[in-house]
């Protein structure tokens, strides 16, 4: 008897700080330390929740920077539903996804015969990442700026506002958040 009256005070104990004092330290730091991280990093506009920079938009407007396509379902940049197409680099499907999408951004800018960057016509890995290369980002400058009437110099800079990276200066490469670029176009349109 005097086990189980010494188990059920250590499950007590554990409980109550690996199930109580611990999250709540933890989410007490985070909301100290990292606010805009441990609430999302919720994109606003004019004080409503526009969406996250963690997660992609679909934007097919031309007048925005296009993201990468994402391979979610139901509906694109679905957040409970992230994964990649899991389509091989000889399937048929992937391909034709490819084609579409180049097909796509060639209508929105016929004038551009520049190479497609890979990031414009293939997913992400999850299918909800936000950013694209620099490159995918320069590829669309001229049909934004042209669309927007504005200067491709003014577009350009918004793109270098909105780019990140390397993560320390070393790991990965630099990105633009096409969200925050396409809000920070939408700002400078109404000034």
């Amino acid at each position: 008897m005097k086990e189980m009256i010494v188990a059920i005070r250590v499950f007590v104990v554990l409980t109550v700080l690996t199930g109580i004092a611990y999250p709540l330290a933890v989410t007490g730091f985070a909301q100290a330390v990292f606010p805009h991280q441990a609430n999302g990093s919720m994109i606003r506009q004019d004080g409503k929740v526009v969406g996250s920079s963690l997660i992609g938009r679909q934007f097919d407007d031309p007048k925005y920077f296009w993201g990468r396509p994402s391979a979610t379902s139901p509906a694109p940049y679905n957040g409970a539903s992230s994964s990649g197409s899991n389509l091989g680099p000889t399937n048929p499907d992937l391909m034709k996804g490819i084609e579409e999408r180049v097909r796509a951004l060639r209508v929105a800018d016929p004038g551009n015969d520049q190479p497609v960057p890979p990031d414009l016509v293939t997913a992400s890995g999850s299918g909800l990442d936000p950013h694209i290369s620099v490159a995918a980002a320069e590829y669309q400058v001229p049909r934004v700026a042209r669309l927007r009437e504005i200067t491709e110099a003014k577009v350009r800079d918004l793109v270098v506002r909105n780019t990140y990276g390397p993560d320390l200066g070393v790991f990965g490469e630099r990105v633009v958040n096409v969200q925050e670029l396409n809000l920070d176009l939408d700002r400078a349109k109404a000034r």
